[in-house]
């Protein structure tokens, strides 16, 4: 029988070892963690909706009329009208034909990768794509071809040289680096090549574009030239969820193969009266996205005053790249002396040797808690 013990204690002996935040307190800018006031820099709550009362009374709603669980899988007797109606707001926001809801991004991510690719067909990724992709591509069967970060000119060589049918997977916006894939570049290598284009916007519905459509309001592209959109409804829409949007065709042979989406119980409908609630607070009140913009931007220009040289990023992630988990580990825990919370993000999440503190804003931060956190930061001027 393997012995536990041992990788758990190489974990710790290399500043790898992880332990779960305990939270005594909603989730906002000005939180309570284990007991003591913080006020935090690593959610992605990019809206500030997760705590909004509106959301809440939404929620409660949903448990008032449906109750505190689903009960079963959508395909049996989990799909409630709540359930519906979101979906078909989601196609409408999107600009899809469709839209299908997960319990999870990760779900969602394996659903679509297992139904789309099999044996015989080629996967294609950018290497720090997220995990959820990844896993999908080694279980699908499929050959699987990552290619380095953002080099456009590998991914087209992959598509040309790629087998069967093709699917190529990227994020929309890098979550731990918080930098923008090229989709224009991509979609039209993927036309070219006659491959599918997915992307994964779990980090971009929302947050980018005037409307909050994310990566593809940004780029100004369509449901032709991306066909499978992916999207989480827990971090800017501030519930739980996520889903797919596509065609007719698509949807319907996910409901009919994605054995995340069968085999799985449907979120409580009362998440999705709350997420409902959510959307057309998200559509409505463009202040949000233009509030994180302005605090990206102040950010920037206080990180470069202070000697800081960040990755480029024009999103609310924003990275100090500390290099080793060690040195990541004493930042955080530096800044967690003058209370400000920024979790150190480590290998594997990262590349080894690009540890860092992954710094992300809310539309509900203030700019004198941004003026709190440049002076914190103060602390580990290079």
């Amino acid at each position: 029988m393997k012995d536990l013990r041992l990788p758990l204690e190489r974990a710790r002996r290399d500043h790898l070892y992880r332990r779960p935040l305990v939270l005594d307190s909603p989730q906002q800018p000005e939180m309570v963690v284990a007991g003591r006031p913080m006020l935090g820099f690593c959610s992605n709550d990019y809206l500030g909706l997760a705590a909004d009362a509106r959301v809440a009374e939404a929620f409660h709603r949903g448990i008032d009329r449906w109750g505190s669980g689903s009960g079963a899988a959508h395909l049996v007797t989990g799909h409630s009208r709540a359930h519906e109606q979101l979906e078909q707001e989601l196609a409408d926001f999107t600009g899809r034909e469709r839209a299908l809801l997960f319990s999870s991004g990760y779900m969602a991510n394996l659903a679509v990768i297992t139904t789309l690719s099999g044996r015989g067909d080629t996967l294609i990724e950018d290497r720090l794509n997220h995990a959820s992709l990844i896993d999908g591509g080694r279980l699908c069967g499929a050959r699987l071809r990552r290619f380095p970060h953002a080099d456009l000119a590998a991914a087209g060589k992959q598509l040309q040289n790629a087998t069967g049918e093709t699917l190529l997977a990227v994020d929309g916006v890098f979550s731990m680096d918080g930098d923008l894939a090229d989709l224009p570049a991509l979609a039209d290598l993927c036309r070219r090549h006659q491959a599918w284009l997915m992307v994964d916007d779990a980090h971009g519905l929302g947050v980018l574009g005037s409307t909050g459509g994310g990566s593809l309001e940004h780029w100004r592209l369509d449901a032709q030239q991306v066909p499978v959109l992916m999207g989480t409804l827990g971090k800017a829409f501030g519930t739980a969820g996520a889903f797919v949007a596509g065609s007719e065709a698509l949807i319907e042979t996910l409901i009919q193969e994605a054995r995340t989406y069968i085999f799985t119980t449907a979120l409580p409908a009362a998440v999705a009266e709350a997420t409902r609630s959510s959307l057309k607070i998200l559509r409505k009140e463009r202040w949000r996205r233009e509030r994180l913009q302005e605090l990206v931007e102040k950010f920037r220009e206080g990180a470069a005053r202070l000697g800081f040289a960040l990755p480029a990023s024009t999103t609310p992630i924003q990275p100090l790249i500390a290099g080793s988990a060690e040195t990541a580990l004493e930042w955080s825990g530096l800044l967690a002396e003058q209370g400000i919370l920024v979790t150190a993000i480590r290998p594997p999440t990262v590349p080894r040797g690009s540890a860092r503190l992954r710094i992300t804003f809310s539309a509900s931060h203030t700019d004198e808690h941004l003026q709190r956190l440049l002076a914190a930061l103060e602390r580990l001027r290079p």
